[in-house]
């Protein structure tokens, strides 16, 4: 049976960010991250629901958030989930837990940090390989910006 084990989230760092490094010289960080979501309740009343996910950064890519990015920044994950499972005092426990494979900073220069680099991608560094159909670094977001030929042509449906 085929499986997929993909998650995207947009949210706010609920701390700053503690960079370490594994003895074989690779930047490490986990990071906290609240994503707010708001629904209408039984009686038509609108609530907010904070959900706290922790994520783990690997490489050049927890470099440039410790860099960049404090409590409080607005940031997109692209990841997978996995289970930690460990066992203290005789009792099993578990945390499921991101492991971050694409980072996007959002927001300005205000949003939460120094600059704003185009993203950080973590695929080769951490043991995480990077597919074959990867787009590099700051070539796949690019948005049209209303030059160019074929651009203003009537017949584009949208």
């Amino acid at each position: 049976m085929a499986s997929f084990n993909r998650v995207i989230l947009v949210g706010n760092l609920t701390r700053d960010i503690e960079l370490k490094y594994t003895p074989g010289g690779t930047g490490v960080t986990d990071i906290g991250m609240a994503v707010n979501d708001r629904r209408k309740n039984s009686n038509g009343e609108w609530v907010d629901e904070v959900t706290f996910v922790d994520v783990t950064l690997w490489g050049r890519t927890a470099e440039v958030a410790s860099e960049y990015l404090s409590k409080g920044a607005p940031i997109l994950i692209e990841g997978r989930l996995k289970l930690d499972t460990w066992e203290t005092d005789g009792q099993k426990r578990s945390k499921l837990r991101v492991i971050c494979e694409r980072m996007q900073m959002l927001g300005g220069v205000s949003g939460g940090g120094g600059g704003r680099p185009p993203q950080s991608d973590s695929a080769a560094s951490g043991g995480y390989r990077e597919s074959s159909d990867a787009v590099p670094a700051g070539r796949g977001d690019a948005q049209p910006t209303g030059s160019g030929a074929g651009y203003d042509d009537p017949d584009i449906p949208f």
